[in-house]
């Protein structure tokens, strides 16, 4: 039978502790609302004794979330921290103190500059303490990953005998490696009764220094660990934590090779990732596992022609199983024909087989000038390349020469098969090229209005031309034309309304 894995959230105590974070107690308040949403089990909501605001903090959330979630604040080994953490939870509905010591050699002798007996001595008071104010008391050793195996082991079975429910074991400098921590987490499984029974839940806290915190953690859980210590998008001292969407979505993905499962609400694992991001002022990198904008995003051709065909080639979870509507197929010069045509039918615009070809090229020539090709510039592609009107006449390729001087345009326009060019001056660039086009075309037009606008954003977006021409004062006809190159999307508009222009009237308008 599946066992379930109790998602520990610190985001409000270890990565609020991130450097150049900083949340005020009614952004912490709406953080632990959403993580009651996200249903984690326990909230680790501040450090009461580090400052009154910290304080603030805890004792706000602990009034307002109530159960089935606990509500936890973290305590040093003295008996002040540990009072001032009962306070602060006066009013949880399911309180519980965290309460540590360092238990390493480094910590022990170097830092605390004790013995190690005066260190049991110390844990063990705290833990009796905290189980004097809650029910619950979690225990742990920091870090432990660096901590002499026997006194690991004789401090977590004191503490147990004190009163300690949980029992957290914290790769705290973030330096053991999988295979060592799984068997670390083994070896205590099996020296501890408590442990071994489950009758005392046994807990990781990993760091990411060398990158592998939820590598750590999933270690741990396959080999007796049932409670993980995480943080949203990884927030933490240092290099951060293990992510919580990383551990969660793990578990979700194979749950059936780990055995266990969490009770968490991985739809809200957007909402909650954004609004911490948001909050804390982190910006959550495109290319972050489960929460990054590229998650659930293809660029390649060959991925997005996978994901088309059978999602889970290349898709390993579905996107709304976070709270994302669908993957994005981000078109650029690596997509290929399947992609396009399925996000332009998605547009409302089922190409015909024989225009695929010319609508592709188009694309491609566009995507190699952009870094991305976004909807507005496909549309613009297709009422360039599937115009209503009949394509009389095309531009082949301009050419302008321009300077304070009359500017100078070459233009070639393609007519059935025949390409005629022709050269012009003007008073600027778009009037020598379009005096170019009228000696090309024969039709004597005005120019009665012109405008210009960027389709997407950036400064290689599509421009947008719309011209409208007049014929000896007669109705006017409108037409688009668009291209990156404001010149040239001017020409493919001043083109189109002339093509339409003939479409209506035919060869006699022609001087």
């Amino acid at each position: 039978m599946s066992r379930k894995i109790f998602i520990f959230d610190t985001t409000l105590r270890d990565g609020e502790q991130s450097p150049g974070a900083s949340l005020n107690s009614s952004e912490k308040l709406e953080i632990a609302r959403q993580l009651k949403k996200l249903n984690v089990d326990i909230i680790e909501a501040g450090f009461p004794i580090s400052s009154q605001e910290d304080f603030d903090s805890v004792s706000v959330i602990a009034r307002e979330i109530k159960g089935p979630v606990v509500i936890c604040a973290l305590a040093r080994a003295k008996d002040e921290d540990i009072a001032r953490a009962a306070e602060a939870l006066k009013y949880a509905e399911k309180p519980m103190i965290h309460t540590f010591i360092g238990t390493s050699n480094l910590q022990v002798f170097d830092v605390l500059k004790k013995t190690r007996e005066q260190v049991l001595e110390m844990a063990v008071k705290a833990v009796k303490l905290a189980k004097s104010y809650t029910q619950e008391v979690e225990f742990s050793a920091m870090d432990a990953s660096r901590t002499d195996l026997a006194y690991l082991c004789e401090i977590i079975q004191a503490t147990i005998t004190a009163g300690a429910t949980v029992i957290n074991i914290p790769d705290t400098a973030g330096y053991a490696i999988p295979g060592e921590f799984g068997s670390l987490i083994n070896r205590l499984s099996l020296a501890v009764p408590e442990l071994r029974q489950g009758t005392v839940r046994l807990s990781v806290h990993c760091h990411d220094d060398l990158g592998m915190a939820t590598a750590n953690s999933i270690e741990a859980i396959q080999v007796g660990a049932s409670q993980i210590e995480c943080a949203v998008n990884g927030m933490g001292e240092r290099a951060g934590n293990a992510a919580l969407e990383e551990v969660v979505m793990a578990i979700k993905t194979r749950g059936e090779y780990l055995d266990a499962y969490t009770d968490i609400k991985t739809q809200e694992i957007i909402n909650t990732s954004r609004l911490i991001s948001r909050l804390s002022g982190f910006l959550v990198p495109p290319n972050k596992s489960i929460v990054g904008v590229n998650a659930f995003s293809h660029s390649s051709g060959i991925h997005q022609d996978g994901v088309l065909k059978e999602r889970s080639t290349f898709e390993i979870m579905l996107p709304q199983d976070v709270g994302l509507s669908e993957s994005v197929f981000v078109l650029t010069s690596r997509s290929g024909r399947h992609a396009l045509r399925h996000r332009l039918s998605e547009l409302g615009y089922d190409i015909p087989d024989d225009k695929v070809n010319k609508v592709y090229e188009t694309f491609m020539a566009l995507a190699d000038k952009k870094k991305q090709v976004y909807d507005e510039d496909l549309l613009a592609i297709i009422q360039n390349e599937l115009p209503v009107a009949p394509q009389i006449y095309s531009l082949e390729y301009m050419q302008v020469i321009g300077g304070t001087e009359a500017p100078v345009a070459v233009v070639c326009l393609q007519k059935g098969k025949e390409a005629i060019r022709e050269v012009a001056c003007g008073n600027g660039p778009l009037d020598a090229v379009c005096k170019a086009i009228d000696k090309i075309t024969g039709v004597k037009v005005d120019l009665a209005s012109y405008s210009l606008n960027a389709v997407t954003k950036g400064k290689d977006a599509m421009a947008e031309a719309m011209v409208r021409i007049t014929v000896k004062g007669d109705h006017s006809i409108a037409a688009r034309g668009t291209s990156t190159d404001i010149v040239e999307a001017s020409a493919k508009a001043y083109i189109n309304a002339i093509n339409k222009l003939l479409a209506s009237r035919g060869p006699a308008i022609v001087e």
